[in-house]
């Protein structure tokens, strides 16, 4: 009787897998049954999951990843002693072996996509908020760089630093996790989409560890939390957190959660959010300036005040140390995984960052 119900149990896992890949399937070909799903299943499964992992003060994702690799290794152990003293019954042992982790991963697929992977299909940020993104000139990228240049230099005038002259967040992590969400909270008002009502993102006990992937965050769909990295500078985690409670808000692709980021800080009214959002902003219209006129970008660059100018250099400095293999195997990772999802570009749909905030500059000023 019991290896019936067993066997009943393990066909009734089985449909987890085809299901994930049905979801796919309808939100890969119809924008909007993704674009319903994220703002009407996704919307109430996430915030119900939200709630439930809010409840603890550390972070779900990080304990479940190190209790699964844990029970992996242990399981590859048992079953290869298991198929070792086997006499006569290896392949029953081995097909047992085998269809427990495809059982598995089918549902954790499932969960992925159901929290995750649609929303990739979903409708375009821009195209929610009415931004028509149009091409721009060097000299308009140009002129968005030196603003956000003169930006950034009269925020940091107002800011905190250490004793080697480099920013430093006023409050705790925590604190600033808080007034992240609060941000947020704020937003709804303005884009309906940004759902208020979501916790803070929770900070990581192996951070500086996390460095050596060049991963500054993460936004864990099995638990629906955002992760944060906080080994980083301090300048940059107002403006991850920001980055990664965007994920949590349906919203997937890296170039929109950037662009949201972005947003989000600037709306807020807080000066240490604002010169990270800033900053974030200058980052990636800075690079893409350098790519077309390095000329051009050196007399940006020029005109950064002293503070900011020390704050990109101990970036700079802070993730020398983490260059290796490791973040080499990541950065693959992460690009085969962005692809995997959509996003044809890969690693580089971050540099479409530029041409959302040209074209909201464009906006603004007409």
């Amino acid at each position: 009787m019991k290896e019936k119900k067993h066997g009943a149990f393990k066909y009734f896992l089985l449909l987890f897998l085809p299901g994930a890949f049905l979801l796919v399937f309808f939100a890969s070909r119809d924008q909007g049954f993704a674009e319903w799903y994220a703002t009407h299943i996704y919307k109430t499964v996430s915030l119900g999951f939200d709630w439930a992992s809010s409840l603890l003060p550390f972070s779900l994702a990080e304990v479940f990843l190190l209790l699964f690799a844990l029970w992996a290794v242990i399981y590859i152990v048992k079953s290869v002693v298991k198929l070792v003293r086997a006499k006569g019954k290896r392949l029953r042992v081995l097909w047992r072996a085998v269809i427990n982790p495809v059982l598995l991963g089918g549902v954790l697929l499932f969960v992925f996509v159901a929290n995750a992977g649609v929303n990739y299909y979903r409708m375009p940020f821009e195209q929610a908020i009415g931004l028509a993104v149009t091409k721009s000139s060097v000299q308009e990228l140009k002129a968005l760089c030196y603003t956000l240049a003169e930006d950034a230099t009269q925020l940091r005038t107002r800011l905190q630093e250490d004793e080697n002259g480099v920013m430093r967040l006023s409050q705790s992590d925590d604190a600033t996790a808080q007034r992240a969400k609060e941000a947020y909270d704020k937003m709804q008002a303005l884009y309906p989409t940004l759902t208020a009502g979501y916790g803070p993102t929770k900070q990581l006990w192996l951070s500086h560890y996390l460095s050596y992937t060049k991963i500054t965050g993460f936004f864990f769909p099995f638990t629906v939390e955002a992760n944060v990295n906080n080994d980083v500078p301090d300048y940059s985690i107002p403006s991850t957190m920001c980055h990664e409670l965007s994920h949590m808000r349906g919203y997937m692709r890296e170039e929109e959660a950037n662009f949201i980021a972005y947003l989000v800080c600037m709306s807020s009214g807080d000066q240490e959010l604002m010169y990270s959002g800033t900053m974030l902003a200058f980052v990636y219209a800075g690079n893409a300036l350098s790519e077309v006129s390095r000329a051009d970008y050196t007399d940006v660059f020029r005109t950064l005040g002293e503070g900011v100018q020390r704050d990109i250099k101990a970036n700079s400095e802070y993730w020398a140390q983490f260059e290796g293999p490791v973040a080499q195997a990541a950065s693959t990772m992460n690009d085969t995984y962005l692809k995997a999802n959509g996003q044809q570009y890969g690693v580089k749909s971050y540099g479409k960052v530029t041409d959302l905030l040209l074209s909201y500059y464009k906006q603004q000023t007409q």
